[in-house]
């Protein structure tokens, strides 16, 4: 299996926990039937196909990437869910967009725009705006929080904290401002009006099938997996007595197991 494949995989793992919050966040949008939208940093169109059937058959959605191995399986999802006529994908930068001004109704990026130390988040979101109509919208989604490990809020809270310190979309931001929560700001400062805030949940319990199963476990080892050197060594055999399939104390393993996420989504309304 190529690195593609498996970062593909990892996507569509994760996607069976967070798809509840996705469709809520999508629905809570109220894209217009027919409407013509934009997936920003699409991957392997889970959300484009998802957005595609929101918007019905008479409209159409186009997905965009930097990656053309992730452009090509986008096609082949596309296409093993009948829907190939309502999307298309092609390779792109979101800070330069391939299109004309005006050309869609509306735009969504979620999880992709992570702003850096030397990337700040306004000339995209400036190509975000250029490219939608008047009265056209702009959202954003992030995975924002997640409990996953119950009956150790402590040990869990030490793991996030170590993951923020260490992640490569966080390492070295300290300014504020750039914190996905403030993404309001963002979409206020790229001209954006009529801006709302919501969170949704995506809920996880027992029994668990195989594939929740193997979606959790791959979460624990994504988000926590790589942080010995960031952690004591106590909480990281807690970690690996809790977290690995083969212990005898691992939690998925609760008759009475029960987790959370949250995505969070901005957007904001180009009045003219």
């Amino acid at each position: 299996m190529t690195d593609t494949d498996q970062y593909a995989e990892r996507l569509r793992l994760s996607n069976l926990l967070r798809e509840p919050a996705l469709r809520a966040a999508i629905q809570a949008l109220k894209l217009p039937g027919g409407s013509r939208g934009l997936d920003v940093g699409c991957g392997i169109g889970l959300h484009t196909l998802l957005l595609a059937q929101a918007i019905g058959p008479t409209g159409h959605v186009t997905g965009l990437d930097l990656s053309p191995e992730f452009i090509a399986l986008a096609g082949e999802y596309a296409r093993k869910h009948d829907l190939a006529e309502q999307v298309s994908f092609q390779e792109g930068d979101m800070n330069h967009l391939p299109f004309e001004d005006d050309s869609f109704d509306w735009v969504w990026c979620a999880d992709t725009l992570h702003p850096d130390p030397f990337n700040e988040p306004l000339p995209a979101l400036r190509e975000f705006v250029r490219v939608i109509r008047p009265g056209g919208r702009v959202a954003l989604l992030y995975w924002s929080s997640q409990k996953l490990l119950p009956g150790y809020p402590l040990l869990e809270a030490r793991l996030d904290a170590a993951f923020a310190e260490a992640a490569p979309y966080t390492k070295g931001v300290h300014r504020p401002e750039f914190h996905l929560m403030r993404a309001l700001g963002w979409l206020r400062d790229a001209g954006l009006e009529n801006l709302t805030a919501h969170t949704f949940t995506a809920d996880v319990y027992a029994p668990l099938g195989d594939e929740t199963r193997r979606a959790l476990t791959m979460t624990f080892q994504m988000f926590w997996g790589w942080l010995q050197p960031s952690l004591s060594a106590e909480d990281w055999a807690k970690f690996h007595r809790l977290c690995q399939p083969e212990s005898p104390e691992f939690i998925l393993n609760q008759p009475d197991y029960y987790a959370f996420l949250t995505y969070s989504l901005f957007q904001g309304k180009k009045l003219r």
